[in-house]
């Protein structure tokens, strides 16, 4: 199936939705935990796929604002996951030149994670491969809604003209801001929604539902995605006369 991928119609970013760790974990019988440890395997091979494929950016939403509200100790489970995952995979970021970004309310986390966090991605900072991007406490509202503030502030400190604001204005003031808008959103589980997640950045961008859990989501999987988003005709408000040109 790889072999099928046009390397000059991959998409620049891709944006993952992981979706159905706790299903898959009820399926085995198993704490909703056990679900997001056999998760990583699922991130490992979704990072190693699109970076072996030259794609210029994967972002994982791995936490948002809402899941704050989830059971205390899931919470507390999913943060010390992401701890210890942070160390054990940041030797393979550096063997593939992969730099880690993250996106999201950095504050809300724990210091150890912040720390862990913070450390990895200074200590990959000057890889120059793919850019991995963590979605952490992260909403497209909070995105959104930061973005806005941050701009008024400037317009009553005389920094910037009121009329001067379009569209460009609003991208530099978002968390992603540096970042291409993805063209391929992916979400497992086969929920068919985009939960809040980079709502201005997905205007245009391709959507594709799998009913996978993401635990097992692999490789296979991501090359059906890129393939899926190959064979449409993305005419962003054209006609296909116009985009065949």
């Amino acid at each position: 199936m790889k072999e099928h991928i046009k390397s000059d119609n991959l998409p620049k970013h891709i944006a993952v939705i992981m979706d159905g760790n706790g299903r898959w974990a009820k399926k085995q019988g198993a704490a909703r935990i056990f679900g997001h440890k056999n998760a990583i395997k699922a991130v490992r091979d979704t990072t190693e796929g699109c970076a072996e494929l030259g794609v210029e950016c994967l972002t994982l939403y791995a936490f948002s604002t809402e899941n704050w509200s989830r059971p205390e100790m899931e919470v507390k489970g999913l943060m010390a996951l992401l701890v210890s995952t942070i160390k054990d995979e940041l030797p393979t970021l550096m063997k593939n030149n992969i730099s880690l970004h993250s996106i999201g309310d950095r504050s809300d986390l724990p210091s150890e994670t912040r720390r862990k966090l913070e450390d990895a991605i200074e200590q990959t900072a000057a890889n120059s491969g793919m850019k991995l991007i963590l979605a952490l406490s992260y909403s497209g509202k909070w995105d959104l809604t930061n973005a806005m503030k941050t701009i008024a502030m400037k317009v009553e400190k005389g920094e910037l003209e009121g009329a001067s604001i379009n569209q460009e204005t609003v991208a530099k003031h978002l968390s992603t801001s540096g970042f291409p808008d993805p063209e391929l959103l992916i979400r497992t589980s086969g929920e068919m929604r985009i939960s809040n997640f980079l709502l201005w950045q997905l205007a245009y961008t391709e959507l594709y539902f799998t009913e996978v859990l993401w635990p097992d989501f692999r490789k296979e999987h991501l090359h059906e995605a890129i393939l899926a988003y190959q064979g449409r005709e993305r005419r962003f408000g054209k006609i296909s006369e116009q985009i065949n040109l």
